[in-house]
């Protein structure tokens, strides 16, 4: 019987009933509160009484009180099986009730129709008599309307579509489920189970989770990355699970799998970002189309609170890395002091309040892309310029600003992500500084002859006297390794001429490199 699901079902004297059985089959799909299965339910009790055994007459029942309801309300030889929990009526594909089904013992559908119709149920009862080699029940069939639509069946209930989905045969969770008992807390549960950030997450129930893979044409068991440091493959499905413990909208699914395989290559160093005790996190950087549709902020407070897209994206890549990569603070994560934004890091560009190209079109991509990249970024460090009235000015001011980053006696850093609001860009776009003049100019300003990098009786902190001996001491030493490994990202309030910038790690082999991923937002 391949195109038919077979299924166990408990009748309300408490018999188990097998399907198939191998003998000739009536099934009728009915709920108790449905007028057109109570107009049809003498139908089936006047069948029940003449089909001689071998033959089973069966009242799936998708409500447990509405099925005791139905077996009380005649007699017959037939029985109501409880389907309250759908999974039969959801493997057969009933969409209305009653649904009818004359099924031979070879399982041979011999007649299927919804609703009622008189003429569909006389023509049942010729077949069911030659089947079953009996007489023709008798029946009053003027007592009976013509036709009658049936209702809507309890499988379409929005409520439970989701799980019955998610129950279902076919379904494409494999991740292993844990069961909570009744009385526990599901929050406290997972709390206790260490599988959250310090704050409570949402429970990953079945039906949020597909609802969740929804937002992606990927197959929910297509790896998207190997998750340091425990190595571990983090599928699609892991993402959504991570996902919706974070709190995220299906339409968010997207940016969290191209975040997840930018963090989790070579080159962003996932591993070493958690191990190292200084600062850093990921902080992703948002681009493109996909910033308004699913509203991301880069407006006021961008890197606060308050924006559902930014703090739940930002989480959920943090979820992935502890729960699936095992990068728990405590054990690899060894940060000494660590800050906030290791809960969530997450902004997009302002791109239309930009004099300049993107961060993603300056990394290679299309204006029209959508892309995350990601930075091994510490927290964020404000500064003020409120009197800067020209392009010189202000990145001098920028450049002396950063001039302390990490230290004033240390150089050579690599990568660092400067945050520009539109007071400034307007000052700035007034001169016609571009990007790459901002960068020269802090490359310029934060350059020092050697000596000056060195560490005093006053302060130790510096470059290392052994390395410094070997320097001419005017030698020219720049702060940043180059004015590319500045990045320049516009975003914030209106008003306020205050900058940002992300403290920075160690860049290159030793370190981190910033990744750009771009975001599959074509969906299903």
């Amino acid at each position: 019987m391949p195109n038919l699901p077979a299924f166990t079902l408990t009748d309300t004297a408490g018999h188990r009933r097998r399907f198939p059985s191998g003998r000739l089959t009536l099934l009728a799909f009915m709920k108790a509160d449905c007028p057109t299965c109570v107009t049809s339910l003498p139908l089936v009790d006047a069948l029940a009484a003449a089909v001689p055994a071998p033959a089973d007459v069966w009242i799936i029942a998708q409500d447990a009180d509405g099925g005791r309801a139905l077996a009380a309300h005649g007699g017959g030889n037939r029985a109501a099986l409880d389907d309250s929990a759908l999974a039969v009526s959801y493997a057969f594909g009933v969409e209305i009730v009653p649904t009818v089904m004359l099924i031979d013992g070879d399982g041979t559908v011999r007649r299927s129709f919804e609703g009622f119709d008189k003429s569909d149920w006389q023509a049942l009862t010729a077949d069911l008599a030659a089947l079953a080699h009996g007489p023709l029940p008798s029946i009053d069939w003027t007592t009976y309307p013509d036709r009658r639509p049936g209702c809507g069946s309890r499988t379409l209930d929005p409520a439970l579509a989701d799980r019955l989905a998610a129950e279902a045969e076919g379904s494409p969770l494999r991740a292993r489920r844990i069961e909570i008992a009744a009385h526990d807390d599901p929050f406290e549960f997972l709390f206790d189970q260490g599988l959250t950030d310090g704050l409570p997450v949402v429970p990953p129930t079945p039906e949020r989770v597909l609802r969740m893979l929804a937002a992606t044409r990927r197959d929910a068991q297509d790896v998207v990355a190997i998750v340091p440091p425990n190595l571990a493959p983090a599928t699609v499905e892991k993402v959504a699970i991570n996902a919706v413990m974070a709190g995220c909208k299906p339409e968010y699914l997207p940016v969290v799998l191209a975040a997840v395989e930018a963090v989790c290559t070579d080159e962003f160093n996932i591993h070493g970002v958690l191990a190292t005790t200084y600062f850093p996190t990921p902080v992703l950087i948002v681009n493109g189309p996909i910033r308004d549709r699913i509203g991301m902020n880069y407006r006021g407070n961008v890197l606060g609170q308050g924006n559902r897209a930014n703090a739940t994206i930002g989480r959920a890549v943090q979820l992935v890395i502890r729960n699936v990569g095992g990068g728990r603070p405590g054990e690899v994560d060894r940060a000494t002091i660590g800050h906030p934004g290791k809960f969530t890091c997450c902004f997009a560009e302002w791109e239309e309040r930009s004099p300049w190209d993107p961060l993603h079109v300056e990394r290679g991509f299309a204006r029209d892309d959508s892309v995350v990249t990601v930075y091994a970024g510490g927290a964020p460090t404000g500064f003020i310029d409120q009197l800067s009235r020209d392009g010189r000015s202000l990145a001098t001011s920028y450049g002396r600003t950063l001039a302390a980053v990490t230290h004033p006696n240390l150089c050579f850093h690599g990568e660092i992500v400067v945050v520009v609001p539109p007071e400034h860009v307007d000052t700035f776009a007034r001169d016609g500084w571009t990007k790459r003049r901002i960068r020269e100019r802090i490359l310029e300003v934060t350059t020092r002859p050697a000596a000056a990098w060195r560490g005093d009786a006053e302060c130790a902190e510096g470059i290392p006297a052994a390395f410094a001996d070997n320097l001419p001491p005017d030698m020219p030493l720049a702060k940043f390794m180059s004015a590319e490994a500045i990045t320049i990202v516009v975003a914030g309030g209106e008003a306020g001429k205050f900058g940002a910038f992300l403290q920075p790690w160690l860049s290159g082999p030793m370190g981190s490199v910033m990744v750009s991923r771009k975001i599959d937002t074509t969906g299903r």
